[in-house]
């Protein structure tokens, strides 16, 4: 598998892109900082593939050629999501968590915001089958420019009900009834996971849901099988590898949520902690406001032993 996996480590994809955390103004990247950070590290992997990105006459990292090589990375990612069927895993929860607004009354639109989108995929995908309704919208954000472009342009495609903004997803204009994410949770780490999930805890949020890739021993073999299997890009071979190794283990992500956003409930969805964690490589942190927590259940029926007990 390479070089040994530190889940401290950064992933490439976190150092050759830099925004300007309050204008989200993209901001150029030393290539030879990228390659000397991973050397630092002893992630010579890491470093050779940075270091045969193109640059500028400066030595800045081409941002055309990065913005190709992360629209690749993403339509690999795509594939993958399609083949663990993660819409559905998503719509799984998301459903009842709208119908559980519904049901206590809290009045419409429910607005549903994908924190980090990128190519929108998965908003694309509830769009297009996840029935929500009528009285619920679909909203895609990321710092990314060309992946939102991306997003916007498959959306119109497609003739599909959601749209994507160039945006924090914390700072919209319309903000947020339900917070979601997907792979997304596991880029924060130390005090920026307490960090990202306090912001969660506003007015207009009823709810998160963020789901990764369920920590456990088999998660790095089984992330470089399928990466080696199914992925063409260097890059997205070893940071798909290293995102299993990053994932934060279950009690972590619980205990994080109960103590940066306390006007929630917190919980595991799709939780499995069986000897052998092979049958279910996602799990989702969920969230829902106290009032919602018993509707919720209700809503689930058959399925509401895949949510532990909120708390």
């Amino acid at each position: 598998m390479g070089d040994d996996l530190d889940p401290f480590d950064p992933e490439i994809s976190d150092l050759i892109l830099d925004f300007d955390p309050i204008t989200l103004a993209r901001r150029p990247v030393a290539r030879a900082q990228v390659v000397e950070a991973f050397r630092r590290r002893n992630n010579r992997r890491a470093a050779n593939i940075v270091a045969r990105l193109p640059v500028d006459d400066r030595g800045d990292l081409d941002p055309d050629a990065v913005d190709r090589l992360l629209l690749a990375v993403h339509s690999e990612i795509q594939r993958l999501s399609e083949e663990f069927l993660q819409g559905a895993r998503v719509k799984a929860i998301l459903a009842p968590t709208l119908q559980a607004m519904r049901d206590c009354g809290l009045p419409p639109p429910y607005r549903v915001v994908d924190v980090g989108c990128g190519p929108g995929f998965m908003i694309r995908w509830l769009a297009a089958f996840g029935d929500l309704g009528d009285d619920v919208e679909l909203v895609g954000a990321d710092y990314h420019l060309a992946l939102i472009e991306r997003a916007r342009r498959l959306a119109q495609a497609e003739g599909l009900r959601c749209r994507f903004e160039v945006a924090n997803a914390f700072h919209l204009t319309q903000p947020a009834s339900i917070f979601m994410s997907i792979g997304v949770i596991h880029h924060f780490r130390g005090p920026s996971l307490g960090a990202f999930l306090a912001q969660q805890d506003r007015p207009e949020a009823m709810a998160f849901m963020h789901f990764d890739i369920k920590s456990s021993w088999l998660a790095p073999i089984g992330a470089w099988i399928f990466h080696v299997a199914r992925m063409r890009e260097p890059l997205s071979r070893h940071d798909g590898v290293l995102s299993a190794a990053r994932a934060h283990p279950s009690e972590a992500l619980v205990n994080a949520a109960r103590q940066h956003a306390p006007g929630f409930k917190a919980a595991l969805f799709d939780e499995d902690r069986a000897p052998l964690p092979i049958l279910k490589v996602m799990h989702a942190l969920v969230g829902v406001r106290p009032a919602l927590a018993d509707a919720l259940v209700d809503a689930l029926g058959p399925d509401r032993h895949r949510l532990e007990p909120l708390s």
